[in-house]
């Protein structure tokens, strides 16, 4: 295993320990930057829209936001991923 994956493994390990949304907003604000905890947010909002049938154009003017962060999503569903969302 890889330095990166170990730590990668690390972290699912101590989000999976993670007990309530409380405890989970105390982590997540401690890790991340207040920039990268609205990021990942939309980005959820992203794939939830794109699941629905949203056009890729109006998501990102929904949202404002770049027609290539749309689009990342987008190549992420067609690989598979995001299937219980």
């Amino acid at each position: 295993m890889t330095d990166s994956n170990w730590r990668l493994n690390e972290l699912m390990d101590i989000l999976l320990m993670i007990k309530s949304k409380k405890e989970l907003m105390n982590f997540l604000e401690g890790i991340l930057t207040p920039k990268e905890l609205e990021e990942i947010p939309m980005r959820l909002q992203i794939v939830k829209m794109l699941k629905k049938g949203i056009p890729q154009h109006a998501i990102a003017e929904e949202l404002g936001i770049g027609i290539a962060t749309v689009t990342r999503g987008s190549k992420e569903i067609k690989r598979g991923k995001f299937i219980g969302i």
